[in-house]
């Protein structure tokens, strides 16, 4: 079946337990306000509380801060965009916010938290990357707020891999609770998009925070820890050299706690993949079949897991597409801002 001249290969809806040829409609079931971390349910009994375990993680608080404008840039097609600044863990992280122009409705504006992939910290800026996705989300009536994780760009702090560490998750709660702070936004409409790293990012953020309304994540590592490990060969450039900081995770972790089979409680505690029974939020899943550097396989299961859970999710392929969908984006973007249309508007 064709749509626009991309093939929609599946798209499976939850509430309906079928595979459909086409679009379909479910009722999710998010949270209508903030809710405390803590409430969330502990699935996987983990012997060892690690800093990256979801119950580790669901136990801090992530204040937040101020978000202060740094430097206003040249305004987008109805939207203002600056660099903006929050603090995440005593460290200040840059970021890019854009604003919609008119008047603020009477709640505020709905948010879309952006997880960027992985990029070279050092050769990451704020303005650059990303773009055309950025003015999309923007153009359609939303705030957009890209941080830059700690140590990428001008962030301060050390970068380390989110698959080992919890930084980067960390910082994107602070930016949760800082955009729910600000004034020209409503706190209780705050969606989520990440792509890549992002996307593990991203899926991470939903089993933590209930706060988070509607998610859709592009080309995403949403993969147990055994597939991370074992079943994925990204391609140079696409992670971080071996000499980076935190670079030595899989080593410090399997020689510590063996392989995910031989330790299963530990690689259950700090996956994602494992709560994900308690996701509240709808979800939409992206991936080009001509990917070579996250693999097919991580989305489709995904997307199978969270049916089988009961939860509402899309799921779109992309023929020929690869890791950027750069043949089919204006498609998959356009479904992108009509799914958090549906749940943020």
């Amino acid at each position: 079946m064709r749509r626009g001249g991309i093939a929609l290969l599946t798209l499976i809806v939850a509430s309906c337990g079928t595979t459909q040829s086409g679009p379909t409609t479910s009722t999710p079931t998010p949270t209508a306000a903030a809710t405390p971390v803590a409430t969330l349910s502990a699935t996987p009994s983990a012997t060892v509380l690690t800093p990256l375990s979801i119950v580790a993680m669901r136990q801090r608080v992530y204040p937040g801060s101020a978000l202060t404008i740094e430097q206003r840039l040249a305004a987008g097609a109805n939207y203002q965009q600056s660099i903006a600044s929050y603090y995440s863990e005593g460290l200040k992280i840059y970021g890019l916010l854009t604003v919609p122009d008119g008047p603020r409705p009477a709640s505020g504006w709905p948010v879309i938290i952006f997880n960027h992939g992985y990029i070279p910290p050092q050769q990451y800026r704020t303005t650059e990357r990303y773009v055309a996705y950025v003015d999309a989300f923007a153009r359609a009536g939303y705030i957009v707020f890209k941080s830059d994780y700690r140590g990428n760009g001008s962030s301060q702090g050390t970068p380390r891999t989110a698959y080992g560490f919890p930084d980067y998750t960390v910082d994107v709660l602070n930016a949760v609770s800082t955009l729910a702070k600000y004034p020209l936004a409503d706190p209780s409409r705050i969606g989520m998009w990440g792509h890549s790293m992002g996307g593990n990012i991203t899926l991470r953020t939903l089993v933590i925070d209930p706060r988070i309304k509607v998610a859709v994540i592009w080309a995403g590592v949403t993969a147990t820890y055994q597939d991370i490990l074992f079943n994925w060969h990204p391609p140079p450039g696409s992670g971080p050299p071996p000499s980076a900081p935190g670079s030595n995770w899989r080593q410090r972790d399997l020689s510590q706690y063996g392989t995910p089979q031989q330790d299963p409680a530990y690689w259950n505690s700090i996956d994602p993949m494992a709560y994900l029974s308690d996701i509240t939020a709808p979800i939409q899943i992206h991936h080009g079949t001509a990917d070579t550097e996250v693999p097919l396989a991580f989305s489709q299961k995904l997307a199978t897991q969270l049916q089988h859970e009961g939860k509402s999710v899309e799921f779109y392929t992309y023929p020929g597409s690869d890791h950027n969908i750069a043949q089919g984006f204006s498609l998959a973007m356009a479904r992108s801002v009509a799914f958090f249309n549906q749940y943020l508007k």
